[in-house]
């Protein structure tokens, strides 16, 4: 297995900034609905539950 690194800081409410190896990111929550700067697309089904969309 693998190390994996990675480092998120809150830049308001529903904001965060992710830095890891492969770069930065920008991941911004819409209610249920999260997506960032990747182009990744996650919908919260319930607590511990989710549903990714590349």
């Amino acid at each position: 297995m693998g190390l994996i690194y990675r480092k998120t800081i809150r830049a308001g409410k529903n904001t965060r900034v992710n830095m890891s190896k492969s770069g930065v990111s920008v991941t911004k929550k819409l209610g249920p609905v999260t997506i960032n700067s990747r182009g990744h697309i996650s919908i919260r089904l319930a607590p511990g539950l989710s549903f990714r969309i590349f």
